[in-house]
């Protein structure tokens, strides 16, 4: 079925509430929801709260209050039929009288799916409207449907991919620009992982800060994996900033379902060439951001160690989503490829 202009412009809109409680909702997907009127006119919005929370429908009913009666509510995400911390989000939209609903995408939980049919039983209108991946919705989705969180591996590296000198220096190889996007980037994720030789070799703070330097009020979780627990307790990475998990495992897979009991849904893989050659090797990459600043070494460490790659045929080949400037860097977004049989 064909969207009017106003339900388009209601999607995108709720593209952008669902953008902007990216990495606060989990184990809950960042959903947006808008509320419109016979009209077109918005009536009321909102997104999903951290969990216990209510949901996006549930906030734009509260926020359309009586205008809800005969409205048509567009979600990035079919409304839920489950009890779980709060009631379900279908008999919320029909006890409101909604009239229509057009949804994004399906929901894969197989516990919260069937909303669509219950409000079709209810009188309501259900559309299905775009498609399988829907902005913020990706990594939850990924989640959901593989059992491990979806793993963002990010690093900065000079044009000739060296991520340290020959003398272990790597501070800074990009410009300020790129580290305050990386910044933005942590603040969109559940957790930041990196291995105890991280924390030897940089001792990172592993948090998330504004233009000011100060700490954001959301922190994602800080994990080491430390099998050997060699990192030491008075690391940066231990103190009172953002709550910090140890590991005692340096198997991505393990790490990851660990994770994900937890309820990450979304990490963002920050630890050097080795924990970056394993994770590759285990094939738990699903998307790289790269930072390349116009800089060559000629030496030192690269960006990413031994991955079980052996031939040209065996690499691994990139989507990119996008190229941008910050600075005099470049950003490149890319989604791995894995090979036939992987």
């Amino acid at each position: 079925m064909q969207l009017t202009d106003a339900e388009q412009a209601a999607l995108l809109r709720a593209v952008a509430l669902g953008e902007s409680v990216r990495g606060r909702t989990s184990p809950n997907p960042p959903v947006g929801a808008v509320l419109i009127d016979s009209a077109g006119a918005l009536v009321g919005e909102g997104a999903t709260a951290p969990a216990g929370g209510p949901h996006a429908e549930v906030a734009a009913l509260r926020a359309a209050g009586e205008h809800a009666r005969g409205a048509t509510a567009v979600v990035t995400l079919e409304p839920c039929a489950h009890t779980g911390r709060t009631g379900p989000c279908t008999e919320a939209l029909i006890q409101a009288g909604v009239a229509k609903v057009i949804y994004a995408v399906d929901d894969p939980n197989p516990e919260a799916a069937g909303g669509a049919d219950r409000l079709r039983e209810a009188g309501v209108t259900v559309v299905a409207a775009t498609s399988e991946e829907v902005g913020a919705l990706r990594p939850w989705l990924h989640a959901v449907r593989t059992g491990r969180p979806y793993v963002t591996w990010k690093y900065a590296a000079t044009l000739d991919g060296r991520v340290a000198a020959t003398d272990g220096t790597s501070q800074w190889i990009t410009s300020p620009a790129s580290r305050a996007d990386v910044h933005e980037l942590r603040a969109t994720v559940d957790a930041i992982v990196v291995g105890s030789g991280t924390v030897l070799a940089d001792d990172p703070h592993l948090t998330v800060r504004d233009a000011d330097g100060a700490l954001a009020d959301h922190q994602p979780l800080r994990v080491v994996l430390d099998r050997r627990h060699r990192a030491p307790q008075d690391a940066r990475v231990f103190d009172g900033a953002a709550s910090t998990l140890s590991l005692d495992t340096a198997v991505p897979r393990f790490a990851l379902k660990a994770l994900f009991d937890r309820g990450v849904r979304h990490v963002l893989l920050e630890g050097g060439p080795t924990l970056a050659g394993a994770f590759v090797e285990d094939r738990c990459v699903d998307q790289v951001v790269a930072y390349l600043a116009p800089k060559l070494l000629g030496g030192g460490a690269h960006a990413l160690g031994p991955a079980g790659i052996a031939t040209l045929a065996e690499a691994v080949t990139l989507v990119v989503d996008s190229v941008d400037r910050f600075g005099e860097d470049v950003r490149i977004v890319g989604r791995p490829i894995w090979p036939e049989g992987e």
